[in-house]
């Protein structure tokens, strides 16, 4: 009798976990984030092509003023959204760069002349010229932000 027990109830266990294993009951969900998008609409895109637009006629405005000096590839929206930033300067000042010079400069976006003068240091970090390389401190950064407000619609009521 015990013998059919413990069958009974290894059967009963194995069918229980077909049970699980062939509804997927137990089987984790992706989360949003890794599920693939086919990107934003034809609409949105559509807007995004604008404001790059715009973007690329700002940043020649304020390079024609002396005011926008990119160390990376790609322009910089943080540097003409708040009215221009020398990041040429700021990376040979050893000062401290604008958060999307940092990012493009580990995304290696850097321009030639500045990819040169890049190397990494023991721990993986960035250096120019054999200097750290570091993000504006924080209270340049709130400065920066305040200007930018001057600029952009946020500012509107």
């Amino acid at each position: 009798m015990r013998t059919v027990l413990q069958s009974v109830s290894a059967l009963s266990l194995i069918g229980v976990g077909y049970f699980f294993g062939a509804t997927g009951f137990f089987v984790p969900q992706p989360l949003t984030a890794q599920v693939g998008t086919d990107g934003p609409s034809e609409n949105t895109a559509e807007k995004i092509a604008e404001a790059d637009i715009a973007l690329h006629a700002a940043m020649e405005a304020l390079r024609n003023d002396g005011l926008y000096k990119s160390a990376t590839k790609e322009l910089n929206t943080f540097a003409i959204m708040t009215g221009g930033v020398d990041a040429l300067r700021d990376l040979e000042d050893g000062r401290g760069v604008d958060p999307e010079t940092f990012a493009a400069l580990y995304a290696d976006q850097a321009i030639d002349q500045v990819a040169q003068q890049l190397s990494k240091d023991d721990q993986g970090k960035i250096t120019y010229k054999g200097q750290p390389i570091r993000m504006y401190p924080i209270s340049r950064l709130k400065a920066l932000y305040q200007v930018r407000l001057k600029y952009t619609s946020s500012a509107l009521p």
